[in-house]
């Protein structure tokens, strides 16, 4: 099995969500995020005080699939999540060494289906 995790921008959740379940795939994990990579801070000035943010809001999205499907997901995810900007986000894909559903005890592909 392999874990799809991406950062994505938070507007996006619901486009990326959208695109996921046409495709058959429904189960997924979200996290509030913050992070930075090339994307610019900003500052603001506030009775003479002077603010920054660097570390910008992101989600993180995280699905365990079977390995072969690891590819697509990711694809659909770069689809859906892409505007061409930089800040657009990043995808990782990570083996998932076992998987177990605590309801019923199932383990390995069957305990994420």
């Amino acid at each position: 099995m392999k874990m799809v995790h991406a950062v994505i921008r938070p507007e996006l959740l619901e486009e990326v969500k959208r695109s996921l379940e046409k495709e058959g795939f429904f189960g997924l994990t979200v996290y509030d995020v913050r992070g930075r990579g090339r994307q610019d801070s900003f500052s603001w000035k506030v009775r003479g005080n002077v603010y920054k943010i660097d570390l910008l809001p992101k989600l993180k999205i995280e699905i365990v699939v079977e390995d072969d499907q690891a590819g697509r997901v990711a694809e659909i995810i770069q689809s859906a999540a892409s505007t061409g900007e930089i800040g657009d986000g990043k995808i990782f894909i990570t083996h998932v060494e076992e998987a177990i559903r605590i309801r019923t005890g199932e383990r390995g592909p069957e305990a994420v289906k």
